[in-house]
C-alpha cells in the first residue's frame, strides 16, 4: 500500500515540475493547429456586417399605440403596442382564442406582427404569444371585465419569419404588466 502511495506521489511531482519549469515550450505543431482551429471557426461563421454573432439581450417599454402611431387598420389587428427602447415600431396583435374562468384568471393566445428598427436598422418578426392575467371578472362570453390586477406574455419568435435586421433572427420577448404605470414592460434575448 505504502509503494503505491510512493509511487503516486512521485508521479504529481513530476507532472507539477514539467508544468512550473520556465523552459518547458508547446510544440510547434499544438500551436499551428490550435490557430487553425481558430481560423476554421471564424470562416464558418461567414463575415459579420453591422450585427454581432450571439444572443443579445433587449429591454424596453411598451404602451398601447395612441390613434396614428401605430397603422391597425391596414394591419386588420386587434390592436397595436408601441415599442421603445431596444425595439423601436409597431407590435400588432392578433388574438386567435381567449377564455376567462369564473375566478377571472383571463388566458389568451395569438400571433403578432413586429414592424420597426433595432440598432437604426429596419425590419419585420412574428412572433406566437401566451397571454395570462387576473381580471376582476369574466363575461359570458370568455372575455374579461373590470380592470387588470396583474398580467404576463411570452413572445417566442416564429423562426424564419423576420425580415431585414431580423433576417434569421430566433428568441423570445418576456412582458409582465406594470398595471400602476399603464405600460408593458419588455425583456427578452435575440439571436442573429
Amino acid at each position: 500500500m505504502n509503494n503505491k502511495i510512493l509511487i503516486l506521489l512521485i508521479f504529481c511531482s513530476a507532472l507539477i515540475t514539467l508544468g512550473c519549469n520556465k523552459d518547458y515550450t508547446v510544440s510547434e505543431k499544438l500551436t499551428q493547429s490550435e490557430q487553425a482551429s481558430g481560423l476554421s471557426k471564424a470562416s464558418k461563421q461567414g463575415s459579420v456586417s453591422s450585427r454581432e454573432v450571439g444572443a443579445k439581450q433587449l429591454s424596453g417599454v411598451s404602451f398601447f399605440a395612441e390613434a396614428g402611431e401605430c397603422d391597425v387598420p391596414s394591419q386588420g389587428a386587434a390592436y397595436a403596442l408601441r415599442m421603445t427602447g431596444s425595439l423601436q415600431g409597431c407590435l400588432y396583435t392578433f388574438v386567435d382564442e381567449f377564455d376567462c374562468s369564473p375566478s377571472g384568471t383571463y388566458r389568451e393566445i395569438g400571433r403578432e406582427y413586429f414592424v420597426g428598427t433595432y440598432n437604426g436598422e429596419s425590419g419585420t418578426f412574428w412572433t406566437e404569444y401566451k397571454f395570462e392575467a387576473k381580471y376582476e371578472g369574466c363575461a359570458v362570453d370568455g372575455s374579461y371585465v373590470g380592470l387588470e390586477i396583474k398580467g404576463r406574455c411570452q413572445h417566442p419568435i416564429v423562426e424564419g419569419s423576420g425580415t431585414g435586421v431580423f433576417a434569421g433572427v430566433t428568441g423570445r420577448l418576456d412582458m409582465k404588466d406594470d398595471i400602476a404605470a399603464g405600460n408593458y414592460p419588455y425583456r427578452g434575448h435575440f439571436k442573429f
